[in-house]
């Protein structure tokens, strides 16, 4: 919960709104809302964002929903009546960033384009987040986070030779949001250092195909000038050798790097003693060493699976080699890392507390806000009598179906004040 002796978060009084399904706008939402904004998740009275539905593993809740959702304010509003779309223009209109994420042309189709927007609203950012951005042959589609990275070619670059994977996180869709945080910090920048000058930047479009393939951009480089398509390389990399997972004698599995020809020499000659490769001419370039990888391999292979993964890493330490320990998601949650420095938090939500994260950046005098999750439509009556509706007009709006019903936590739900 938040500390109320906390300072302000340095994006405390940036109100969002944001009209948003699944992980991309979520998770760029949520990074606004880490740093003090406020931001109005508007839903959909009839089961709001999908994503609340993925599974129901964290006390009846979806994980991914909690995991991106965390510090807002959901409001129901059916966008497709007329009094909801007004609604939607009453709380714009004292609001300073728009974020959405809607199938390709619907902004359009309910009047809040960027250009409508840009000439009811000059000083409101909008922010659209699309699969393949506009004037292409593929503007149309809907786009997902396994299409993307599909079509990006991240799926042929991940996995093994003949067995492409995708990426475990959804790469695609984080990245994005963050881009899209990333757009809406430097436009509110400019907003305050150009206030009262014309011509102010205010709209920022970003793609999940445009952002994947600057993600790409290693490997797209490298085969635009080498003509040869890298093959995947599992726990390894094709740019860099020997980088690579292997087995100990107790049955774990390290990660030794090397980055430079000096780290290849320590490791070969004070790590598994080998001064025969490090002397070896094939092996003196990061080239001849990518081009030979499989002896390489082997002979670190060999030498780890005589030593347990405790002696491997400390011998690594002491020659100043890059290493970590194959984790599971299992032994993450208990990584002592993230005890010793207590980035676990607890977060309010409809179905009680549950454990979180603490975001990535560490603002010195800042604690971040680590609002609750928001059941859906819990704040609508509050959000649209703090943008000036009275009760019965709220009533109306219920009545006509623009809003969802009025807010009832889950029983037996014992809900800490925010």
């Amino acid at each position: 919960m938040t500390d109320p002796t906390s300072p302000e978060g340095p994006l405390s009084g940036i109100t969002v709104v944001t009209l948003e399904q699944a992980v991309s706008a979520p998770m760029c939402t949520r990074t606004l809302a880490d740093f003090g904004a406020r931001v109005i998740k508007i839903e959909n009275p009839r089961g709001g964002d999908f994503a609340r539905d993925y599974d129901d593993v964290v006390n009846g809740m979806a994980a991914h929903f909690v995991w991106a959702n965390r510090g807002k304010v959901s409001v129901t509003l059916d966008l497709k009546s007329d009094a909801g779309i007004a609604t939607l223009h009453t709380l714009l209109a004292s609001s300073d960033v728009l974020v959405s994420n809607l199938a390709p042309g619907a902004t359009a189709r309910l009047g809040i384009s960027q250009e409508d927007l840009a000439e009811r609203y000059p000083d409101l950012i909008a922010v659209e987040i699309d699969g393949y951005g506009p004037g292409g042959p593929m503007s149309h589609k809907r786009a997902y986070d396994l299409l993307v990275q599909a079509e990006s070619g991240a799926c042929a670059v991940t996995g093994y030779p003949g067995m492409p994977a995708k990426p475990g996180p959804p790469v695609a869709d984080i990245s994005t949001g963050l881009y899209a945080a990333v757009s809406i910090l430097a436009l509110l920048c400019g907003r305050e250092r150009h206030r009262g000058r014309a011509g102010a930047l205010s709209s920022v479009s970003v793609s999940l195909f445009d952002t994947m393939t600057e993600i790409m951009g290693y490997p797209l480089t490298y085969t635009r000038y080498s003509g040869v398509d890298q093959q995947p390389r599992g726990m390894s990399s094709p740019a860099v050798s020997p980088y690579g997972a292997y087995r100990t004698a107790d049955d774990q599995t390290v990660v030794l790097g090397t980055t430079n020809d000096r780290e290849w020499q320590r490791l070969a000659r004070e790590i598994i003693g080998r001064d025969d490769l490090a002397d070896d001419e094939r092996f003196h370039t990061n080239a001849g060493r990518c081009e030979h990888r499989e002896v390489l391999d082997d002979a670190i292979a060999r030498w780890c699976a005589l030593h347990p993964l405790e002696h491997v890493q400390k011998i690594a330490d002491d020659a100043g080699i890059g290493n970590a320990r194959y984790n599971l998601p299992s032994e993450v949650l208990v990584h002592p890392q993230l005890k010793a420095r207590n980035r676990w938090r607890e977060v309010d939500s409809p179905n009680g507390p549950i454990e979180a994260l603490l975001p990535p950046p560490v603002i010195a005098g800042f604690d971040p806000p680590m609002g609750a999750v928001p059941g859906l439509g819990e704040h609508t009556a509050q959000v649209l009598a703090d943008a000036g509706l009275r009760p019965e007009q709220i009533e109306d709006l219920r009545a006509q179906g623009a809003i969802g019903p009025a807010y009832r936590f889950p029983e037996s739900t014992v809900r800490q004040s925010r």
